[in-house]
């Protein structure tokens, strides 16, 4: 195989949050095929953030999200293990798509996925509906390479 793309490598690695070195590898070992590459990188971000799933989770934030109508609100509790990665974009990120979600869905809808599938929510983003909030959570967990979990979730509707 010919020399690869530096852009792809350092695309995959923005997607995936895996090292340089591994990206090239497995680009080298699929003969340049993004999207094969990236399902072994995300497969392998998704085994590490398995992995970290029993560490203490005592710093985060919460985050509220308003409709525009500003009749409906989201808020949601999100816990990570250091106050860095809680500054981290990536966690700020997750923590509005989240209060978004709850915004959308209702803290019962939310809820209800997580007890049908305790290791991770199920429900589909309802920015991007091929994706679902666990993907999004292990995903962010991969990247920052810490445990995130989600603590209390509300959601509040003028008049309800």
């Amino acid at each position: 195989m010919g020399k690869l793309n530096i852009e792809l490598i350092k695309k995959l690695k923005e997607e995936t949050g895996a090292p340089i070195i591994r990206v090239k590898k497995v680009l080298e070992k699929f003969e340049g095929n993004e999207k094969k590459a990236f399902a072994v990188l995300q497969k392998e971000g998704f085994e590490k953030a398995a992995k970290r799933e029993g560490r203490e989770t005592s710093q985060g934030k919460v985050f509220v999200y308003a409709h525009h109508t500003g009749k409906v609100v989201g808020v949601v509790e999100l816990f990570c293990e250091t106050d860095f990665v809680s500054r981290n974009e990536l966690f700020e990120t997750l923590g509005k798509n989240l209060a978004m979600q709850v915004a959308a869905m209702g803290e019962k809808d939310f809820l209800e996925q997580e007890f049908i599938n305790p290791t991770g929510l199920q429900a589909s983003l309802i920015k991007n509906s091929s994706k679902k909030i666990s993907d999004l959570i292990r995903a962010v967990i991969a990247k920052t390479g810490e445990n995130i979990r989600l603590g209390k979730v509300v959601r509040v509707e003028l008049g309800k």
